[in-house]
């Protein structure tokens, strides 16, 4: 049996023969999800579920380190509410999913299956801010949305996703304003600190901006392939919403004032890119700190006897230390083994067999590096935590090299359209025309990604790299997932 399935955990398609095969390969391989009988939804696993898990926690503890506190809201949306703000229905019209019957009853008014729910908390927020003392007001939600995509891949792009979306209501604008840049700032030292993606962040074009927003702020990341993956948004709403849904305040002066509103989220897509900008020919590599098992353990020659008492009692330091350990025993070869924790992308794997007890040590292998070391069994679990600290150091370094040579700067149409289609990000200077903008996603299936905060100043005086008017900034171009 184990060697008829020795092959199994090898079945994965080449990055450069087909990176999005390859992609399918390891989410399948791997566990992480499988495909619903609905089409365009997945289910997600208990391996991939895991990982979303470790997502929820790290940031739902830097929501409330910022002031945040989680609510819910009904899936739900009666159509009139959604029709209320007239660039946001539009947005989202192609995307809705509707309810149109309870049961054998026709509703008397259709129902929207959440694709964003500002509608619905702006409803809410018109009854709960009466002063200037209810502010700011600063609620998240984890919840699921649904938008029926045409195209879906596993991840990154499904008609149903998880994901949190932040909604807040402020006096100014100028709070407004700072709390959409906190929350992109919060979102970016996740990446970088506990996804190992370093990130680039700007603003989007006023073409790319969220449906009904003032402003939008994203991340990018570049994936192995040279495309980008929005990872996450924040948004400044302005007092679009405000005006629309009729929240106002009574502020110290003792007037009537409209608020200022911000929206931001992050979804199930971070799994997608984590896969896209870590994983390998062996398959997934996953950060420390989103392993839902950090050490693999494995008895070299379990028959033989303490092996196997010795190897549970490791796993059960490791554990009492808080590290997310555990062992495999089950009737496999140790190759068998080492080839599907490989695949799976678990960040260590420790080796226990008879040589290793006789010699007091533990037999270490890093998935990002395949190094092979040993450590005393006499406090391993630091010597553990402190290998698992550089591998995500690692592991990080690696990702920022490789997006570095992955931008390429550009000053003419063609030198961007070739750096684009050679797998690259092209840097250029732009004219913030959505004409050209258009224009080039037109011809090329380019887009805007982001007008960083840094550097702008490099734009004066140029022109525009795609039709030659004087730029007005620095722009990241990609095509993108």
């Amino acid at each position: 049996m184990a060697k008829k399935n020795e092959g199994f955990v090898k079945n994965i398609t080449p990055m450069d023969e087909d990176f999005s095969r390859w992609y399918t390969d390891v989410v399948l391989q791997a566990e992480l999800m499988d495909y619903s009988e609905v089409r365009g939804c997945m289910v997600i696993r208990p391996y991939g579920y895991g990982i979303w898990e470790l997502i929820q926690k790290e940031l739902d503890a830097r929501f409330k380190a910022t002031g945040h506190k989680n609510a819910y809201f009904p899936m739900f949306i009666p159509e009139s509410l959604l029709k209320k703000e007239a660039e946001h229905v539009e947005g989202f019209a192609p995307e809705v999913a509707w309810v149109t019957k309870g049961g054998h009853e026709e509703l008397a008014e259709p129902l929207v299956v959440r694709p964003t729910s500002e509608t619905i908390i702006c409803s809410m927020y018109a009854k709960w801010v009466q002063s200037y003392r209810d502010l700011p007001m600063l609620l998240n939600q984890w919840c699921n949305v649904v938008r029926w995509e045409k195209a879906t891949r596993p991840f990154l792009r499904t008609s149903e996703f998880l994901w949190q979306e932040g909604h807040t209501v402020h006096a100014t604008n100028e709070e407004a304003q700072e709390e959409t840049l906190k929350m992109l700032g919060v979102y970016k030292d996740f990446a970088f600190n506990v996804l190992a993606i370093p990130v680039l962040t700007g603003r989007k074009s006023e073409k790319e901006k969220f449906a009904g927003a003032e402003a939008t702020y994203t991340m990018e990341a570049i994936m192995h392939d040279g495309k980008a993956l929005q990872m996450g948004t924040s948004h400044n709403l302005g007092q679009h919403f405000a005006k629309v849904f009729d929240i106002q305040y009574l502020d110290k002066d003792g007037t009537q004032k409209h608020a200022w509103q911000t929206s931001w989220g992050v979804s199930t897509r971070l799994i997608g890119g984590m896969i896209m900008v870590h994983g390998d020919e062996r398959g997934l590599r996953i950060p420390p700190k989103l392993a839902p098992i950090q050490t693999i353990l494995v008895p070299i020659a379990f028959h033989k006897p303490g092996v196997l008492d010795c190897v549970k009692d490791m796993t059960e330091k490791l554990c009492a230390a808080g590290i997310r350990a555990e062992m495999d025993d089950r009737d496999q070869s140790p190759g068998w083994k080492f080839n599907e924790w490989e695949m799976k992308g678990v960040p260590l794997r420790i080796e226990i067999g008879p040589r290793d007890m006789e010699n007091g040590v533990l037999t270490l292998v890093r998935r990002d590096t395949h190094e092979k070391t040993t450590i005393p069994m006499e406090g391993a679990a630091d010597a553990v935590k402190a290998m698992l600290d550089d591998i995500h150091a690692n592991m990080l370094k690696q990702a920022g090299e490789r997006m570095a040579s992955q931008i390429k700067r550009v000053s003419e149409r063609q030198e961007l359209i070739d750096a684009v289609n050679e797998g690259n990000f092209a840097y250029a200077p732009w004219c913030c025309g959505t004409d050209c903008e258009e224009q080039l996603k037109a011809d090329a299936a380019i887009t805007t990604r982001c007008m960083p905060f840094e550097g702008q100043e490099e734009a004066e005086g140029k022109v525009c790299a795609i039709c030659g008017r004087p730029a007005k900034a620095m722009t990241y171009f990609a095509k993108s997932y």
